[in-house]
């Protein structure tokens, strides 16, 4: 039975600097005070079309070989069933090293206590994020609401996507907080291999970008091949490249409340440079103590 072996893509001899230049293919957090992507020059466009044209057929290309290649039912089943059991075991493998982190398990609890005390507010989604953000910056996490944006682009759906993050100041991480993580995945007429994977996702989503690229490759082929079973076509909206760019893409970063004309309070680098210290609202201390940034441990 064939292994996991990486084809070798057509932007492997191109640097990192080439790569950010493609329209459509950037994730990483790249913000000039706007919701739409980094200036580039006339000919990218075309340039972008042509790129991404040829890394969709690569992409189909791969998840074929890897785990598409059979000459009966019997073994169709059983690379279904062993591309499912690697998918899970890299799940598992990302759940544990996250509990390894214990600023992540501070902010994942506090997140957890933010959605009870909103839950009201659940079914009305923006307002429920603010909500949620606000309780995050009341406990001293520098957190706030991303908007991204992206334009149609080389067979890429335009889109737009609202999420949470929390950049820790001493080290630049950057953790994202979705609300809703595990239902941005459903599909229709899921197999049962597919909704064993679903299953193990995350309901509400805190982890690094690193991370989340993962799920978000494994996800996006366990569904086309769901898909496939059924002979149905994988959506515009379910690809790889689409989800990629729902969270990680080019992004505003507000800690406005309220929906609409938002303040920028940071770079889309995540750096969080420009944001002031939250002022610090414990019991017993005065705000903005030496505009020092306090996060509540309980």
């Amino acid at each position: 039975m064939s292994g996991f072996v990486r084809r070798k893509r057509v932007t492997d001899p191109l640097d990192d600097d080439a790569k950010a230049r493609i329209v459509g293919s950037q994730l990483s957090y790249v913000s000039s005070g706007s919701e739409h992507s980094a200036d580039l020059n006339d000919e990218s466009p075309c340039l972008s079309e042509l790129v991404h044209g040829f890394l969709e057929i690569d992409e189909d290309f791969e998840t074929q070989s890897s785990c598409s290649n059979y000459d009966s039912d019997s073994e169709r089943v059983d690379l279904v069933a062993e591309c499912t059991e690697f998918a899970e075991d890299i799940l598992r493998s990302i759940s544990i090293l996250n509990g390894l982190d214990s600023y992540r398990n501070l902010l994942y609890s506090h997140v957890l206590k933010a959605t009870e005390m909103h839950y009201l507010w659940r079914d009305q989604k923006p307002a429920f994020r603010r909500k949620v953000m606000s309780f995050l910056r009341e406990l001293g996490h520098n957190a706030a609401i991303c908007k991204t944006k992206w334009e149609s682009s080389g067979g890429l759906t335009g889109g737009n996507f609202e999420c949470i993050d929390v950049v820790v100041s001493n080290s630049q991480t950057r953790y994202i907080i979705d609300l809703e993580f595990a239902s941005q995945f459903e599909i229709a007429r899921p197999t049962s291999h597919y909704l064993t994977l679903l299953q193990s996702l995350p309901r509400v989503l805190v982890g690094k970008s690193d991370d989340l690229k993962r799920i978000i490759k494994l996800m996006s082929d366990a569904a086309k091949r769901s898909l496939k079973s059924r002979d149905l076509t994988l959506p515009p909206w379910r690809k790889n490249r689409y989800m990629q760019n729902k969270w990680l893409g080019p992004y505003r970063r507000t800690s406005n409340q309220v929906s609409g004309n938002p303040a920028v309070i940071g770079s889309g680098s995540g750096s969080g440079s420009h944001v002031n210290a939250v002022k610090c609202r414990l019991v017993g201390f005065d705000d903005g103590v030496n505009n020092c940034l306090f996060v509540r441990t309980r």
